[in-house]
């Protein structure tokens, strides 16, 4: 079932950042910033109340992968998969995220505090593999070190399931 949301924020942000077709970006930006994601509902009611086309503004949330169209986690955490952490073990730190969260990569957990997913990279080579739980920047990381670090985030201790 899905939850109702209140979308009169939309029309907070559209007053505040203009109404013309070049504002899409912007007003996705901070729709999703309220939100974590787009939900349709509040591109339905940015169509309504500006000059963007359901099909410009579609076609920009799709093509920025910046933009969510599902809900996420409270907590975005983002396993590296550039070239240094991929040879660094990537792999394995993800696959010790999937079991430690009880999730695959790209989903959530069912309460909602987690979302796991795998980048290109985060730019920071020379501590691979790394881990982005939030803003928070973990490295050299091994499959031990990464399930003591959210140990700390999610209170468990000693990789309890």
């Amino acid at each position: 079932m899905l939850e109702a949301l209140d979308f009169s924020i939309v029309d907070e942000i559209i007053n505040k950042t203009g109404k013309g077709a070049e504002m899409a970006i912007p007003i996705l930006q901070k729709i999703q910033e309220h939100f974590r994601y787009l939900p349709m509902g509040a591109l339905e009611r940015v169509c309504q109340i500006t000059e963007i086309t359901p099909s410009r503004l579609y076609g920009v949330a799709t093509f920025y992968s910046q933009f969510r169209l599902e809900p996420v986690g409270e907590v975005i955490i983002k396993v590296c998969h550039g070239t240094a952490c991929h040879v660094g073990g990537a792999a394995t730190i993800t696959q010790t995220l999937e079991e430690y969260l009880k999730i695959s990569n790209g989903q959530t957990t069912v309460d909602k505090k987690y979302t796991l997913e795998s980048v290109a990279c985060v730019g920071c080579c020379s501590l691979a593999p790394v881990v982005l739980v939030g803003k928070d920047t973990h490295g050299k990381l091994t499959p031990v070190k990464v399930q003591e670090t959210m140990d700390r985030y999610t209170g468990k201790s000693g990789g309890e399931k």
